[in-house]
């Protein structure tokens, strides 16, 4: 994706550009951004409010500079406040705090802002940090064993201690979620989220608009319980300034909280206190994004289309719109006030563009093809070289100098065209453009010629188009191509959905062995119990 999306950006040079593995920009403009580079050096620039660029100085800085502090700390994640405050964690779980501290935001015991980051260590010196999040002026930490970690403001209760006082130092949220495993947080303005390894969503803190989805506006300095997501596996949750958008491990997307923009994509703008479906038109969704520092959703469905909608430059969108963009992060960089990117921008630079394109737009070309591939009576036209060096089953029949027919066509009898097609694509692109259903029939390709990478894609195209009516199916499939980890995924996500999984047609068509190992195994898991 192109840096220079972000008008912070728009001075960088290409070789400077080319060398970016990690972005994040923040401010109340918009105007300050922090860079990890491939070599492991963190940059900044910008405005440097409250020092919170981490270069030692409050001066800003148009062209970026070294954040000596973080360099070679191996920074893999940013979270920022409103302040703005900086919270980042490491590949070790480290967790290091910087700029805006008047409410405590830096776990470092005073109030007193700092330009230089510096390693939080109360309570967090043996955990190791796989997620951060912040609010306008507290601060969340998940560790690798689902606990919680907070501090900063606490005027509304949003550190989730049982009072409002500010909270200077890390402290574990235990009431209610105390014996859970957390796997998501995330954080409105004052408000904090979490959602739980079994699809449970809590929410503590500021109120006033409904951002806590239990059913009222009374603050909570506890977590709460979203009980009407109870029947629902929620796998991800995001949150905007005073809204919030839970996504179900069935592609669902509910929204709660103040709708004065059109955040909700509710048309007569009311605020929902509890949380509602929305985007049942748009089909399955595979991702949502919002941020607190403003009003606008976005939501990617499955077939990678992008929309938006709430407050998109200014001006009010009350129903989500399909926009041209390829990323989640595009709305944020045009169309969000300010411009920032909602969670850091991984920066993938393809330096063989050229030779890539060059080889994906080759594919079915007649005009350069030295072998025809026919399926089902249609041909694809392909090239012998790059089937041998892409794949080993084709470079197995091509060694011992295979000679075609007079035609140079090769007939394949085992697999459908369109199935066929797209494997033969894939081995040009990298790509898998398939609905689930015949991912299916790809991964018996897969499996029959040992492409590993392609079982892989296969399983997530499954994976994201799993329901309560093919999940039997694709439970038995897995089992049959020995995808571990799909059957293991698949065997949740039945589990979670139980009674209506068991009653689907798929499942009444599983054979007698797999019915009954199926039963063992959820009896196992706790189905049954009382």
């Amino acid at each position: 994706m192109d840096l220079k999306k972000w008008n912070i950006f728009s001075l960088l040079e290409n070789d400077f550009n080319l060398e970016v593995k990690l972005a994040c920009v923040f401010g109340n403009q918009g105007n300050e951004a922090l860079l990890v580079m491939k070599n492991d050096d963190v940059y900044a620039l910008g405005v440097n409010l409250s020092g919170c660029l981490g270069l030692g100085t409050n001066n800003g800085t148009l062209h970026p500079q070294k954040v000596q502090a973080l360099c070679k700390k191996g920074v893999i994640g940013f979270a920022y406040g409103s302040g703005p405050h900086v919270i980042c964690y490491t590949s070790l779980g480290e967790v290091y705090a910087w700029g805006h501290n008047a409410y405590c935001e830096l776990a470092n015991g005073t109030t007193t802002q700092s330009s230089n980051p510096m390693k939080v260590e109360v309570c967090l010196s043996t955990k190791v940090v796989v997620e951060v999040a912040c609010g306008s002026h507290h601060s969340v930490v998940l560790t690798n064993e689902g606990e919680v970690y907070a501090w900063g403001q606490n005027k509304s209760g949003q550190i989730g201690s049982g009072m409002n006082t500010n909270q200077g130092s890390p402290r574990r949220v235990n009431s209610s979620i105390g014996g859970k495993f957390i796997i998501g947080i995330a954080c409105g303005q004052t408000s904090t989220i979490a959602v739980t390894n079994n699809g449970e969503v809590y929410g503590w803190g500021y109120n006033g608009n409904g951002q806590l989805g239990n059913g009222n506006n009374v603050n909570q300095l506890n977590p709460c319980r979203v009980m009407a997501l109870s029947n629902i596996v929620i796998v991800k949750v995001v949150c905007g300034c005073s809204h919030t958008l839970a996504l179900s491990d069935e592609g669902k997307v509910y929204a709660w909280g103040a709708n004065s923009f059109g955040q909700l994509a509710c048309l007569n703008r009311t605020n929902f206190f509890s949380p509602e479906q929305i985007l049942e038109d748009i089909g399955r969704i595979v991702d949502i994004a919002a941020s607190h520092y403003c009003n606008i959703s976005a939501a990617m469905s499955q077939n990678s289309k992008v929309y938006m909608w709430g407050q998109c430059r200014g001006q009010i969108v009350l129903q989500p719109i399909l926009t041209p963009y390829n990323s989640l992060h595009e709305v944020f960089a045009c169309y969000s006030t300010p411009s920032i990117t909602y969670k850091p921008l991984t920066v993938a630079w393809d330096h063989g563009t050229k030779v890539y394109d060059s080889i994906k737009s080759s594919f079915d070309d007649q005009s350069t093809s030295d072998l025809i591939i026919r399926v089902e009576g249609k041909d694809i036209y392909v090239h012998k070289a790059l089937l041998k060096i892409r794949c080993q089953h084709f470079r197995s029949m091509f060694q011992y100098n295979w000679q075609e027919d007079s035609r140079n066509v090769l007939e394949i009898e085992q697999f459908s065209y369109t199935v066929y097609r797209a494997f033969l694509r894939y081995l040009y692109t990298d790509q898998v453009d398939l609905p689930p259903e015949q991912a299916l029939e790809l991964l018996d390709l897969a499996n029959a010629y040992c492409e590993d990478t392609l079982k892989r894609l296969c399983e997530r195209v499954m994976r994201q188009g799993i329901d309560v009516e093919n999940a039997a199916l694709l439970y038995y499939n897995a089992i049959t191509f020995h995808a571990k980890e799909l059957e293991e995924f698949c065997f949740r996500f039945s589990l979670n959905h139980m009674t209506a999984v068991v009653q689907s047609k798929g499942f009444a068509s599983l054979d007698e062995t797999t019915v009954k190992n199926f039963i063992f195994k959820a009896a196992k898991a706790g189905a049954f119990k009382t």
